[in-house]
């Protein structure tokens, strides 16, 4: 995927708009959808803010990663657990630990998370 393909994806993954997106972040609508079209490159400020508001890394906004599946899924795992609720996240951490300690190659210590 490209910049303007992620972004993309990152706007209708949160139910936004273009528009929406430039006026949260204060850039000129035409810019944004020059982004998404791939017609326009961001200046390294813009990626930071763009990285920050989606709380992705730069790199995955560029599409820099080694192009391995996992890396997507990591990226997608993590942003998604960003977004969960601290109760979320302690229920997520404990379903994970029982999918991996499902896998008979690998367990996973337990330890107590805090409330």
């Amino acid at each position: 995927m490209s910049f303007g393909n992620n972004l993309r994806t990152l706007i209708e993954e949160r139910n936004m708009t273009q528009k929406g997106l430039a006026q949260q972040l204060n850039i000129a609508p035409p810019t944004i959808g020059s982004y998404v079209q791939n017609t326009r490159e961001a200046d390294f400020a813009t990626l930071k803010l763009l990285a920050g508001y989606f709380d992705v890394s730069i790199d995955y906004l560029l599409d820099y990663s080694s192009g391995k599946t996992e890396n997507h899924q990591e990226d997608e795992m993590l942003r998604i657990f960003r977004s969960l609720t601290e109760e979320q996240r302690n229920i997520c951490i404990e379903q994970c630990r029982v999918f991996v300690n499902m896998n008979p190659k690998k367990k996973v210590k337990t330890r107590k998370l805090s409330s």
